[in-house]
């Protein structure tokens, strides 16, 4: 994975590339070049380039493991407060707590906050068939933490007994 001092030396070498495009430009202008608009155009992109890499060079780019999390598939995302995941329906439940922390982590950013609340919640389903031909979704747990306080990573979570749903109950709804 790259990191910020990667980034720092691909700004330094686009800076370079930027200036020396730069020059080529005004030389293109003194000297009447027909190409000349181009390098106009070479110039901006290569610029707009150098920014966006010092950019990354300054933010760092953190992504933490939690130890003994399981994969995850991201089924639902209102973009604000609320997340629906995916997990196996034999996952076991110190996967599922550590599965369900990672996704916390994984999903949070700033961007969420303002739009409907202040704590992200992650809900972790899976799917199953209690007879053939019948699917149902089954909630495992629940996870929530703060969309607020970047450095309260605290993660809440709280782990549902899943009730097998039968015939019946599917019937009703």
């Amino acid at each position: 994975m790259l990191t910020p001092a990667d980034f720092a030396i691909y700004s330094r070498w686009a800076a370079i590339a930027t200036l020396v495009m730069a020059v080529l430009t005004v030389l293109a202008f003194v000297l009447r070049w027909g190409v000349r608009f181009r390098f106009v155009g070479i110039t901006g992109f290569l610029g707009v380039v150098t920014v966006g890499l010092f950019a990354l060079s300054i933010v760092p780019i953190v992504h933490s493991s939690v130890p003994g999390a399981g994969k995850y598939t991201l089924v639902y995302d209102n973009g604000a407060t609320q997340v629906v995941i995916t997990v196996p329906p034999d996952i076991e439940s110190s996967t599922l707590e550590a599965t369900l922390v990672q996704a916390a982590n994984d999903l949070f950013s700033l961007g969420r906050l303002g739009r409907g609340g202040d704590r992200l919640t992650v809900i972790a389903r899976t799917v199953v068939h209690p007879e053939a031909g019948v699917t149902a979704p089954v909630i495992l747990g629940v996870a929530t933490r703060s969309l607020s306080d970047r450095a309260n990573g605290a993660v809440t979570v709280r782990l549902l007994e899943p009730a097998a749903p039968s015939a019946s109950t599917l019937q009703d709804s």
